[in-house]
C-alpha cells in the first residue's frame, strides 16, 4: 500500500514538472511571432513595445504564481487566460494592415 502512494506521487509530480514546462516553450513561441512580425514590418515598433510588455507582464504573473514553489490550478487557468489573450492580440496586430 504505502508502495502503491508512493509510485502515485511519483507519477503526479512527473505530470505537474511536464505541465510546468509547457508554459514558458509556448511564451517562446509567442515572443518569436513578435520578433518576426517586427523583422518583416507587420507590426509597427509601438506594436511590438506594447505586445512586450504584454508578454514581461504574464512573465512576471508566471514568477508569481511559481513563488511559493507551487501552481495552483487557479492560477495556471489565469496564466492560460492571458497567454490566449495575448496570442490573440499578436495575430491582430500582425493582420491589421498597418506597415512601418
Amino acid at each position: 500500500m504505502k508502495r502503491l502512494v508512493v509510485q502515485v506521487l511519483l507519477g503526479l509530480s512527473l505530470l505537474l514538472a511536464a505541465s510546468a514546462h509547457a508554459v514558458p516553450s509556448r511564451a517562446a513561441r509567442q515572443e518569436a511571432r513578435i520578433r518576426r512580425g517586427e523583422r518583416s514590418g507587420e507590426l509597427t515598433p509601438r506594436e511590438a513595445n506594447r505586445l512586450e510588455r504584454q508578454q514581461a507582464r504574464i512573465h512576471r504573473d508566471r514568477a508569481a504564481a511559481r513563488a511559493d514553489g507551487r501552481v495552483t490550478p487557479r492560477e495556471r487557468a489565469r496564466i492560460n487566460r492571458e497567454e490566449n489573450r495575448a496570442s490573440r492580440a499578436i495575430f491582430r496586430e500582425k493582420h491589421d494592415r498597418q506597415r512601418r
